[in-house]
């Protein structure tokens, strides 16, 4: 009996979970929303599985956050897409790979906590990018539905603190605990993103131009809170991107159709 090595599971994993979207978007609209929660509770068990050997502690929750979320944002996302068979299997293809980078990547963060390994820069790199993707998505999402500003600012908040909780701790990388400073940055950077999504509730902006500007403003504190927490926030690197964020800001207020 052959036995599955790791990285046979991770393609296993990703490709039954890019099925698994394709099955929800193939039931009733009415029961596509329970048929992705059912995917989410599927990928946590499939994404656990996978990596059970080396999962400890937090790691259960930090580690399994964003191969959890990233079906959920595509899943959301592949709702607004226009029914064009080769857009849909085009996202399904970047799904699946995207899905097992993702494995992989956390395969890294839970065999490195407490100990570094030569791949972490690069796993850093890569949970970096899929965090602010699965930002856009789950933003862009909440800003479709046309919700109440209280309830953006809820969502956004919830979903940038879970985000900014899992990318601050890989980079911090303890074991058995999520620090009090990765607790307060994350907690921080969530009201700052709801702050923000609270002020575009009352402009008149496009749903994809203010989700830019929310992932926009993610990408620039978590930027900085991770060259804060390596010891190399210099002024240069503060500067630039500062500025990043201002450039982006005077891009919503330029593609803002007033009055």
């Amino acid at each position: 009996m052959t036995v599955l090595t790791k990285r046979r599971k991770f393609v296993l994993v990703a490709v039954i979970l890019a099925l698994g979207i394709l099955v929800t978007q193939l039931v009733q609209v009415s029961l596509r929303y329970q048929a992705l929660a059912v995917l989410t509770f599927l990928t946590f068990g499939l994404s656990a599985w996978s990596l059970f050997d080396d999962l400890n502690g937090v790691e259960w929750l930090t580690v399994l956050t964003l191969p959890v979320l990233y079906p959920l944002a595509v899943g959301l996302f592949y709702f607004l897409l226009p029914e064009r068979f080769l857009s849909r299997v085009f996202i399904l293809g970047l799904f699946g790979v995207g899905m097992y980078a993702l494995l992989l990547t956390a395969n890294i963060f839970s065999v490195a906590a407490g100990k570094t390994i030569q791949l972490l820069r690069t796993a850093h790199a890569v949970g970096f990018l899929m965090t602010l993707v699965v930002a856009f998505f789950l933003y862009d999402t909440i800003l479709s539905f046309r919700l109440p500003f209280w309830a953006n600012f809820l969502l956004v908040f919830l979903v940038s603190w879970m985000l900014a909780a899992q990318f601050l701790w890989s980079v911090e990388l303890t074991e058995r605990s999520i620090s009090n400073r990765v607790m307060a940055f994350a907690s921080l950077i969530a009201m700052t993103i709801a702050e923000f999504v609270w002020m575009l509730s009352f402009w008149p902006v496009t749903i994809a131009v203010g989700s830019v500007f929310l992932v926009t403003s993610l990408y620039v504190a978590l930027g900085i809170s991770q060259q804060h927490f390596v010891g190399r926030l210099f002024r240069r690197t503060l500067y630039e991107y500062i500025g990043f964020g201002m450039v982006a800001l005077g891009t919503v207020v330029f593609l803002t159709k007033w009055g």
